[in-house]
């Protein structure tokens, strides 16, 4: 290619206007680059909310064991890992799809569903990739401020139009680990035009679980609502990407239709299978979550840290303005902590800090206390 020569006006004309005005997703700082850039050895990454005891073994053995038949294309069907997940839920199998995590579905819904005139609503501090993915495909999702960091859903059901096709619910939020309760998701759904597609993204729902009124979405089996779930998190495959959606078996099928033939993969598909069945891995994992979280709270009150609490496996912490938040970062980067500023989330002034080992977690509230002076 002769980048001298590109007529970069000419191919310009190739791409649609609202693909031009796209800002794409930037992920969190890997550990090797950070390395690189301060000269540290020691670094841990609380910034993405991965689990930090690594995968699920028997994820792994499944992989293992799938090794020699890499040569072979996975089941386009993936129907060991639907069936039991459908056996899991109570649901059939019909009701369940695959994807590249969460994600890669909710790619799938906004190809099957979305046209250019279609008209998406969330809020303006949530899960990025689904802004890009909805305006990809349409104008400019309808944002709706969130209340006190959560999602206000009779708000969102107020800006709900003729046009409207997709709402986007993150339960429980990312970037902010808050979740809308059980009443109040019965109070929208009320409200709800039986016409208005609802993605209920749950990547984040075997950390909410233990909350009494977190509404479970397998309880709320609406025609209308397409749950989302992962691998990621809890059980540690986020490097995998493996994740289901479940549905009403139309909507499931016609996801189907344009999912791509061999996604995911049968290396993904193992993994998904032999991470259902461990338990005890999962246990462990909320065990740990729990708690790291109950230390972070209490020292960031000791450090008068203003944060929320939260149902997910990260908290939210809350700054003054963006510059002390981009100081802050800095900081903490030549320390060897990685955690997450959220100007990319709208939110400038916060940060996001993943719940790690208790290791992890420790030397992160040492850099805290050296900040804070407190060292």
């Amino acid at each position: 290619m002769n980048n001298n020569t590109f007529d970069q006006e000419t191919f310009a004309q190739l791409i649609p206007d609202y693909i031009q005005r796209l800002n794409p997703y930037v992920a969190g700082k890997p550990i090797w680059e950070v390395q690189a850039e301060y000269g540290i050895e020691r670094v841990d990454k609380l910034a993405s909310n991965e689990n930090s005891l690594g995968p699920s073994h028997r994820a792994l053995e499944a992989i293992r064991q799938r090794l020699s038949e890499t040569y072979r294309y996975p089941d386009t069907a993936g129907l060991k890992l639907r069936s039991a997940l459908a056996k899991r839920f109570g649901v059939k199998v019909d009701n369940i799809v695959l994807g590249n995590g969460s994600e890669g579905i909710m790619s799938y819904i906004m190809r099957t569903f979305l046209q250019q005139d279609d008209q998406v609503i969330s809020v303006d501090a949530t899960f990025v990739g689904f802004k890009v993915m909805a305006q990809a495909r349409a104008e400019a999702p309808i944002i709706v401020p969130l209340s006190d960091y959560r999602f206000d859903l009779q708000a969102i059901a107020d800006h709900i139009t003729e046009r409207t096709k997709i709402v986007y619910l993150c339960n429980p939020n990312n970037p902010t680990g808050t979740y809308f309760t059980d009443k109040e998701l019965d109070a929208f759904l009320e409200r709800l035009p039986k016409r208005v597609l609802v993605i209920l993204d749950e990547a984040y729902f075997e950390f909410a679980q233990e909350f009494p009124d977190y509404p479970d979405s397998m309880c709320y089996r609406h025609d209308q609502v397409i749950t989302l779930r992962t691998f990621s998190k809890a059980y540690g495959l986020a490097g995998v990407r493996i994740g289901y959606g479940i549905a009403h078996e139309y909507l499931i099928g016609n996801l189907m239709k344009i999912k791509l033939p061999f996604e995911p993969s049968d290396l993904a598909q193992a993994a998904g299978l032999g991470a259902l069945e461990d338990e005890e891995f999962l246990e462990q994992t909320l065990t740990m979550n729990r708690e790291g979280r109950e230390y972070f709270y209490k020292e960031f009150e000791r450090l008068d840290l203003h944060y929320y609490r939260t149902a997910s496996n990260f908290i939210l912490l809350v700054f003054k303005d963006e510059e002390e938040v981009m100081r802050l970062h800095d900081f903490l980067l030549r320390r060897g902590v990685i955690i997450r500023p959220l100007k990319g989330f709208g939110l400038p002034h916060c940060m996001r800090v993943t719940i790690g080992t208790m290791a992890e977690n420790r030397r992160c509230i040492l850099a805290l206390r050296e900040w804070c002076g407190r060292g």
